[in-house]
């Protein structure tokens, strides 16, 4: 049996849920379809998205299309979770982007379609609500050629648009205008197509089209379009008809290694971690030893395979399929089972979270609770950093967007019974060196006889170590590099095994020291180069350099200064051309720079870079000034210093840049 993993994906009310809900009920999955008003769904499973009417979390539902196994995956429409869609979309092997017939082409649509292009996700379109008043198919389809690709087939005709009556009919094979019209978009990428369409039009029989259409489609160059109403049922059969015909699945070598990749985390009621994976080589079994996130190896204690009603239950996840699985550890999402699957992580795609606001209890003893609950939630998307400040017992979370932070706050008083509110939103910076600093501390006693490394007599080094350390800038977005330039002998083995356990060790500290800058903020594209350490046998212990990299990196940050930097958005906007000169001279007024410009067809499609703390109203004004056609995609682009006044962020404990009150606390701390 073939086995499809498809995504269902669509601009917010576009009507996803209830065309999943419809393909499980006509393919017979289910016994009665749901309704996203009445919270009765199959695939909302979360009790706040029946509330709220969205998705929040992707969800995975099976049904049956002949001998074809079809994994229906559910995925978020809502902008705020984005990166959840993404994560989804690496896992597919074909995707339905459904289009409203009534709005048409949405601000989401066009940024899931490039996702779906950017990723080789094959994709089929289905315009939704052909039933609903002011229904326009023909306008949705000019759209959709116009604003997403050229290469669109419709797959029909529709009748009565705008109607509850309203209908849809495929065109059969032998429909002399209907293969004229595939013909000619096939030909865009098929020579030989081309020189029989152009010899004798109809000379190319039906069956050669439908192959080379199929063909096309699973190459993600051509993109059927089918019509219907998800909430009636019509076109449904159509399209359920598409999907077995014109979509193909990745099943994989079952005789590889083991390679897959996390998409989703749950937790039982008792707190146990359930993963969902999809397995793209090899086969799992309970039991069977597999790494995990390419470091410690787990052993699943079981595996629920997703499978159609009434199949058999299995616990071996083959190629191409999809499981819950138990048992993998601290497993998180993105995480690679065995083998790295092919292709970047979704991490390394999407821009991390560049907003944050700290979250407390509003009863100050659930303050524990509330730690572990966003330490679960946090587990759930990885690009969500919860930040911990012991000091003023403060926890913030980052985050995309106003919305995300009405869902944590509604999850952890639904979920955990938590009652919990937001501090103002403010926008996450970075500090990058100003210049190269250098710092060193030197054991204190000088005695040849147990003491290796540099030593003095006057250091007020407290901690029996040396360590020097040199930081200087780095090239923007290059993150943090560490090297040792230091004598083997002057590392000590009893406490490390190899010199290169050490120096990573060492690296480790040193990230965690650059956590808080001179400011704050982390600090980032930077060289920190260790010069210099020491040791005093057995005396010295992994503590004592661990808060020796403390004290030292930050004596050399105070010497090299910092800059304060804010995140900046690269833009990409599609805008009708007759609104160009207003978007960009809000853009403009906005702190914004156009990078590049070029008009066709009636659009202006313009480059640009903002800072992303004024990204969200360039987003609330776009509507107005483009006459509700305007599209906004960013991804980072990069940071630039602040020059007066940059802010600063509280630090989460004592900071080693006062010496003398953080070696008291040191010290109070035992």
């Amino acid at each position: 049996m073939r086995t499809l993993n498809l995504g269902i994906l669509a601009h917010v009310d576009a009507g996803k849920t209830t065309l999943s809900e419809r393909l499980l009920f006509t393919a017979g999955a289910i016994d009665h379809v749901g309704s996203v008003d009445a919270g009765t769904t199959q695939t909302d499973s979360l009790e706040l998205e029946r509330e709220r009417g969205i998705t929040i979390r992707s969800a995975v539902a099976t049904f049956l299309v002949g001998d074809l196994a079809v994994n229906l995956v559910d995925t978020p429409g809502h902008p705020d979770f984005i990166a959840e869609v993404e994560r989804v979309l690496g896992v597919l092997d074909g995707a339905v982007l459904v289009v409203s017939a009534v709005e048409g082409i949405q601000p989401q649509t066009p940024l899931l379609f490039r996702a779906l292009q950017r990723l080789h996700v094959p994709t089929l379109i289905f315009v939704n609500k052909i039933d609903r008043a002011g229904a326009d198919p023909a306008k949705a389809v000019r759209e959709l050629a116009r604003r997403l690709t050229p290469a669109v087939v419709p797959m029909g005709t529709v009748g009565g648009a705008g109607r509850r009556e309203a209908s849809f009919v495929a065109f059969v094979p032998e429909d002399e205008a209907h293969r004229s019209t595939v013909a000619e978009v096939l030909a865009e990428r098929d020579e030989a197509i081309l020189r029989a369409f152009v010899r004798d039009e109809a000379a190319m029989s039906p069956v050669r089209i439908r192959e080379q259409l199929g063909a096309q489609t699973r190459q993600g160059w051509v993109h059927p379009v089918y019509f219907g109403s998800a909430a009636m049922g019509v076109g449904i059969p159509e399209l359920l008809a598409g999907i077995a015909e014109l979509l193909a699945g990745g099943n994989g070598d079952p005789e590889a290694p083991v390679s897959g990749r996390v998409f989703k985390i749950e937790r039982t009621p008792a707190g146990e971690r359930v993963a969902y994976v999809r397995l793209f080589d090899g086969m799992l079994r309970p039991r069977q030893r597999v790494e995990v996130g390419g470091g410690e190896e787990a052993k699943p204690t079981s595996i629920k395979v997703f499978a159609p009603a009434g199949a058999p239950r299995r616990d071996t996840l083959g190629a191409g399929e999809m499981a819950a699985v138990r048992g993998l550890g601290a497993v998180r999402v993105g995480d690679a089972i065995g083998r790295p699957p092919p292709g970047e992580e979704v991490s390394a795609r999407f821009p991390r979270p560049a907003l944050e606001a700290v979250v407390f209890p509003l009863r100050p003893e659930e303050g524990g609770s509330l730690r572990a609950a966003l330490g679960q939630l946090a587990e759930q998307d990885p690009l969500i950093d919860v930040r911990q400040d012991d000091h003023r017992h403060e926890i913030a979370v980052s985050l995309y967007g106003e919305v995300q932070k009405e869902v944590i706050q509604a999850t952890l008083e639904r979920d955990y019974g938590i009652a919990a509110d937001f501090r103002e939103t403010t926008t996450v910076c970075i500090e990058r060196p100003g210049r190269v600093g250098e710092a060193e501390e030197i054991i204190r006693a000088k005695t040849k006889s147990n003491i290796t490394g540099r030593s003095s007599p006057f250091s007020t080094n407290p901690f029996p170590a040396t360590l020097a350390l040199r930081i200087e800038p780095g090239p923007p977005g290059s993150g943090v590099e560490f090297r040792a330039d230091v004598e083997p002998r002057y590392v000590p083995l009893y406490l490390f095994r190899t010199p290169e356990v050490f120096t990573d060790q060492i690296e480790a500290y040193v990230h965690e020291a650059l956590a808080e800058g001179l400011a704050g903020w982390q600090v980032m594209d930077c060289r920190v180069t260790m010069t210099d350490c020491g040791y005093v046998a057995p005396i010295t212990s992994a503590a004592d350099y661990r808060r020796l990299t403390q004290l030292v990196l930050a004596e050399a940050l105070k010497r090299a200064g910092t800059w304060v930097c804010e995140p900046l958005a690269d833009l990409s906007l599609e805008i009708p051309a007759s609104t160009a000169q207003g978007v960009l001279g809000t853009l403009g007024r906005l702190g914004g720079r156009v990078t590049g410009q070029f008009s066709a067809n009636g659009l202006t499609r313009a480059s640009a870079v903002l800072p992303v703390d004024r990204v969200r109203s360039l987003q609330h004004q776009l509507p107005g000034l483009s006459m509700g056609e305007g599209i906004l995609e960013w991804r980072p682009g990069g940071h630039q210093p602040i020059g007066e006044n940059p802010p600063t962020r509280a630090r989460t404990g004592p900071s080693p840049l006062d010496r003398d009150a953080w070696l008291g606390w040191l010290a109070k701390r035992g």
